[in-house]
Formats: structure tokens, sequence, C-alpha cells
């Protein structure tokens, strides 16, 4: 049978979900977990790739088992074999053949500035802290440049070798709550780095540095050279993940 799995996790000790050698990573992680449950080792299939540091507070993954399970009490039994940092939510099963990443029809991130000179002890892994002052109106207009069907090579980093860069973004928005403004994107899909280059971009548009506009410019030029710097890892979450179970 095949088992989807919800879980979360706090991307801070991780070089991100896929597995890789000789550094911690969620997959590996996990894998020994459900390793513990299974009693045998089982390929398990991530919705998508995460940077070193990045977090996700929706994130799916699926395996194929035949052994017995109780679905119901899967999250506990993995979450006793788990870190603290890295939780299972709800486990379900879902017809045979199922891929969590092939299967998904889109994924929403969130990225989270702190727009602030001082920095808060509580939540300082979760953010990119930005002293100069933010104009989030500005950020928004930028933003709807994203909408739609584009190329999206100015937004993906360098040394990423994908030749197909073309993404359909369905919705883009800036908001401020306080010192905190989020960028929130949901997409088809996403080129390497390219929510963090996004960010780095309509911060320099919050700045003054472009005009909104210049986004557009940005798109057609095809050039990851013009573009904002790529923001840092800690303040990008994984937020919600798209499947069509009909």
């Amino acid at each position: 049978m095949t088992i989807l799995v919800k879980i979360a996790y706090d991307g801070t000790n991780y070089h991100g979900f896929q597995i890789q050698d000789d550094v911690i990573t969620v997959f590996g992680v996990f894998q020994e977990a459900l390793l513990k449950i299974l009693g045998h080792k089982t390929d398990i299939k991530g919705c998508s790739r995460t940077d070193s540091g990045v977090h996700a507070a929706c994130y799916y993954l699926s395996f194929e088992t035949e052994k017995q399970l109780n679905i119901p009490r899967l999250p506990l039994a993995l979450n006793a074999n788990l870190p603290l940092d890295i939780r299972v939510l709800e486990a379900k099963q879902v017809a045979d053949g199922f891929h969590a990443r092939y299967d998904c029809k889109g994924k929403q991130y969130t990225y989270n500035i702190r727009n602030s000179h001082i920095d808060d002890p509580f939540t300082n892994k979760y953010y990119w802290r930005v002293p100069s002052e933010l104009d989030t109106d500005k950020m928004d207009r930028a933003a709807q440049y994203f909408v739609g069907t584009h190329d999206f090579r100015s937004f993906m980093a360098a040394k990423s070798k994908i030749t197909d860069c073309v993404r359909t973004v369905y919705s883009a928005k800036v908001k401020r709550k306080g010192d905190m403004v989020t960028f929130t994107v949901s997409a088809d899909g996403y080129l390497y780095n390219m929510v963090r280059i996004m960010v780095g971009t309509l911060v320099n548009v919050g700045k003054g540095i472009w005009q909104p506009e210049y986004v557009a410019e940005i798109i057609a030029a095809e050039n990851r050279d013009i573009a904002g710097p790529t923001a840092p890892p800690q303040g990008l979450f994984l937020t919600d993940v798209f499947y069509d179970f009909e």
C-alpha cells in the first residue's frame, strides 16, 4: 500500500530535505525513524527539495510498504522516534502509485521579513531582518508582475542547470503587520532559489532602489545578473502543497 504523510519541520539544523552524503537532512532523519516502524527501508518520495535552513509548515512525502500498519496511529509512532524539530502531522493511505512530487499540482511558500533595527530574540531563526524602511505597497505592486506564465530564469540561481524555466505563478502578495512583512507566492513549480531571489528583488523595490515596473523588465531580460540578491534561507517556509485527490 502507499502512504502519504504530512510533516512540519524547523530546517535550522538540516541541510534541506533531500538525502546528501555526510550531512544531516530531514530525509535521512525521517528514513531512520520509518525504518524502526517498518523494519525495512523503503523508497521515500518528497514533494519538493528545500534548501539548507529552509522550513516547512506543510510538507508531504509518500512511501510504499507491504506491512500492515495502524495508519491513524502512525504519526504518534513516528514522532516517538523523531527529534522535536520534525513532527508528523497526519498520515493516510492513497492510491497505489501515488507520488508526493509528481502528483503535486503546486506549492505555496511564505517568506518572513522583520523590518526593524532590532531582532526578536524568540523568533530570529525564522525571518530576514531588513533595517531599511520598506514600502510594502510598492512591493505588493511589484509582486503582481510575477503572476502568470513566464520564463523565470532571471530568478534562478546561476549554478542551476535547468533549461526549462517556464513556471506559472497563481498568486503573489506582500503584506505588513507591524514590523513583520510577509511575501506569499503560489505556483505550479519553482526554480532553484526562485522565491528567495524574488524576495531580494522585492526588497530592493521596497527600499526605493527600483520601481515596481522594473520587475517586468527583469522577467523579460531572462538574466539573473539584473535581479535582486538571494534572500537568506531562514525566512522561507513551505506553507501549502496542492493535490487533486478526486
